[in-house]
């Protein structure tokens, strides 16, 4: 069985030689033990936002494949890592040294072998709280708050009915999903696209508690502006969803009148 590792970069020569390192170690370890009798072949995939700091050459010592993507957006570098991956599966991580890759192996067993779908990582679970800035945290509260009221309906698909970290960038998948879901999204809001398409064709959806570490180097993101957009985002996209049905529900009614005994 294939699988891919797929980690978006920018300027992260400093943590993306441990991040890599430390999966590595934590898929040999699994193949020798959790998978042995079907070994996975990890592709190791880094999507590069054109870093000037060595990032890629760092990546490909350790083994990955690299791909340069200069069109800006955490969303748009997932776009280009899912259409390159080779794997039948695929995980993600940041390359900042936040989410425990090491997990990766035995995480997608369970996805396997509980035939999920599509598995995310809760990272306010464990939170450490050296990780996370005070507004972020808020942000995130907030944002999961409203996709909570404004998508409460169709979160039945997922394990528990519930969605606690709408944000998280931690998770493995079969890459199959991707001819069912589209998400468009070249920003960050692209998170919780992909985690709203899941959950919007019912496909088996399971979240875990993860532990969340202090990032290696200066953060990206920025708290307000970020999360702003994010919930503007989930506002638009709940509309088009009401829109869309409103739509199927006319044409339903209109083909039940034409086909109606006269």
């Amino acid at each position: 069985m294939r699988a891919t590792l797929v980690v978006p970069t920018l300027n992260e020569a400093e943590s993306i030689g441990p991040v890599l390192r430390s999966f590595r170690t934590a898929a040999v370890e699994a193949n020798r033990g959790i998978w042995a009798s079907d070994p996975i072949d990890w592709e190791i995939l880094v999507v590069d936002g054109a870093s000037t700091d060595g990032t890629g050459d760092r990546a490909r010592a350790e083994g990955a494949r690299v791909i340069v993507e200069r069109q800006k957006g955490y969303g748009r570098a997932y776009q280009t890592g899912f259409a390159a991956a080779r794997g039948d599966y695929i995980a993600t991580s940041d390359g900042d040294a936040t989410y425990p890759v090491e997990t990766i192996p035995a995480l997608l067993r369970r996805l396997v072998d509980e035939r999920y779908d599509f598995l995310s990582g809760n990272r306010l679970a464990y939170l450490d709280r050296r990780a996370m800035t005070t507004e972020h945290r808020i942000g995130n509260r907030m944002l999961n708050l409203f996709l909570h009221v404004a998508y409460h309906h169709y979160l039945a698909a997922a394990e528990g009915g519930r969605l606690e970290d709408s944000q998280s960038g931690f998770w493995i998948f079969r890459r199959s999903i991707l001819e069912q879901i589209h998400p468009r999204e070249d920003g960050m809001a692209f998170s919780e696209e992909l985690k709203i398409e899941v959950l919007l064709q019912g496909l088996r959806f399971v979240e875990v508690p993860i532990r969340y570490g202090e990032r290696w180097g200066r953060p990206k993101l920025s708290s307000w502006r970020d999360g702003f957009g994010n919930m503007l985002f989930l506002y638009r996209k709940r509309i088009a969803i009401a829109q869309a049905e409103r739509e199927r529900r006319l044409a339903h009614a209109a083909d039940t009148g034409r086909t109606r005994p006269g």
